[in-house]
């Protein structure tokens, strides 16, 4: 035989994975295979495949007699839309994709390449978890990979598609990775499966319903995105990836739309209610500005009170956090704040700039929050925010009262530009409440009298004029301008025009200790 028939032969032996007969029940299972997964991810004709050849070492439990090339993970370089990425996927049909030492040690070159040339590491999971016949070798792969997941956070994007099983050990990695993505009723993270939860706690649950795509998305906030098929997943990735730089120090791709800077919607001057506990969806502001209209948003079913996600405008990329209205009237709970602390960390350190849109009467109250730690979640998008030195734009809309104000990207932690619009109200607490307690003596005067009614509206009349609205703090400066709703794209793009030579560090230190 010659050398480059033994050549063919290894790479058709290689191609086929576990075999012909365990591709066709990865097919019949809904699910595509590694190879065809990076097919669909990468330019056509770019992907360069590392270790090909790669087999396991280990002789345990008759393991000797079973090596298959390439140990269950495809790994390699390729381009998405002429960019470089590095990406590994696990091959489901050679021992499950399981995890071992070879295995560990392909994903580990690919991660460490990532490191040196500057690119995004895209991971396609679909493992069984670690295998077991190499024992403790398999949990050091896992950890190799942990560490490599920690050193390369901030440096580059990390990308987590899960494509079928992660269970165990398994799921940190993708933990620790910035988006994880995952595909409706095919996918499934946990730490310890049914069963196991069955013999020690007695609760019966199905493996959709504790960890499946939909519970990720809506309960935990463990999942990013959500997808109906592995196509629609790698579709989404893509769509994700052209939103982010390939490193710390690049900038964003600027992609035009044709969309005019100076474009004005009128529709926005009539959005926000007139009485302020009526609701109003913060989207629509969010599409009018956005580029095209489109927003790409992310964990859309987890905190809906609070919404995290990506537009362009004028082409280049932002990250936008804003209150929902019409979910919890806004309000930041323990859920909310997390996913917005997490989001607005991940902007900062790729250099994305920010964009805040505020309508928050408060934090959410209520014994089960204050129980499970709103103080240390709601710190955790204070800290977020104030550590954030891109250029930040926020704009209020309409409430912004007490502590949350001061959260939400105000002046006082290093905002750079704040609007707000002429609804906006900006103080301690709400016009009712304050009166409650500023004017509670008067009140039980006018109560004895049979005239409580009349002087409490009196009262809130006056207190909203004195500071339900944004003139007290424009003229302190807390406020840089008040503008028109129909200008909002035109001021925003102009700011971070403005902005674009930022130049913001803190004091020197190892770290900061965020109250996690």
């Amino acid at each position: 035989m010659t050398q480059h028939n033994e050549l063919d032969r290894r790479n058709t032996v290689a191609e086929l994975g576990g075999g012909e007969e365990r591709i066709a029940k990865q097919h019949e299972g809904g699910k595509l295979t590694a190879r065809e997964r990076i097919n669909l991810l990468v330019d056509r004709g770019s992907f360069q495949e590392f270790d090909k050849f790669v087999t396991h070492r280990s002789s345990n439990f008759g393991l000797g007699d079973k090596r298959y090339l390439g140990d269950g993970v495809v790994t390699g370089t390729g381009t998405i839309n002429g960019r470089t990425v590095c990406v590994f996927a696990q091959d489901f049909t050679v021992f499950g994709g399981s995890l071992a030492a070879m295995h560990a040690k392909k994903i580990v070159k690919i991660m460490d390449l990532a490191e040196r040339i500057g690119c995004p590491v895209i991971g396609l999971n679909d493992s069984g978890g670690a295998r077991i016949q190499e024992g403790v070798e398999s949990l050091g792969g896992y950890a190799d990979i942990f560490l490599r997941n920690t050193l390369l956070s901030g440096v580059v994007p990390q990308i987590s598609l899960i494509l079928g099983p992660c269970a165990g050990g398994a799921v940190y990695s993708p933990a620790i990775t910035d988006f994880i993505l995952m595909v409706k009723e095919r996918s499934h993270m946990f730490i310890t499966g049914p069963d196991v939860i069955k013999t020690v706690t007695k609760e019966d649950v199905t493996k959709e319903a504790l960890g499946g795509a939909d519970t990720h998305m809506a309960i935990s906030g463990v999942a990013h995105f959500e997808a109906n098929n592995d196509a629609h997943c790698i579709e989404m990735c893509k769509e994700l990836l052209s939103f982010l730089p390939q490193n710390n120090i690049d900038p964003a791709p600027q992609i035009f739309s044709g969309d005019t800077a100076q474009r004005e919607d009128t529709k926005l001057d009539s959005l926000i209610p007139a009485q302020p506990n009526l609701p109003y969806d913060i989207k629509e502001i969010i599409h009018s500005i956005a580029d095209s209209h489109h927003f790409f948003e992310v964990q859309p079913t987890f905190a809906q009170n609070i919404v995290v996600g990506f537009i362009r405008l004028n082409g280049k990329s932002t990250g936008v956090v804003a209150n929902q209205p019409s979910v919890l009237a806004g309000c930041l709970d323990i859920n909310a704040s997390t996913k917005a602390a997490r989001f607005v960390r991940f902007c900062d350190a790729f250099n994305i700039p920010l964009l805040t849109l505020v309508d928050v009467p408060g934090f959410l109250p209520g014994v089960q929050q204050e129980h499970g730690g709103i103080i240390r979640h709601g710190a955790k998008l204070l800290y977020a925010f104030a550590e954030a030195t891109v250029p930040k734009v926020t704009v209020i809309t309409r409430k912004a009262y007490g502590g949350a104000y001061d959260v939400m990207a105000s002046k006082h932690i290093r905002a750079d530009i704040n609007f707000a619009y002429p609804s906006a109200e900006i103080a301690v607490m709400g016009s009712e409440g304050a009166v409650n307690i500023i004017f509670r003596r008067e009140l039980d005067e006018a109560a004895k009298k049979g005239k409580e009614a009349e002087k409490r509206a009196e009262l809130v009349k006056e207190y909203r004029e004195k500071f339900a609205n944004p003139w007290e703090a424009t003229e302190l400066g807390f406020i840089d301008s008040v503008i028109y709703p129909r200008e909002t794209r035109a001021r925003i793009i102009e700011s971070f025009s403005t902005l674009a030579t930022k130049r913001q560090s803190g004091p020197k230190r190892k770290h900061g200790n965020i109250p996690l």
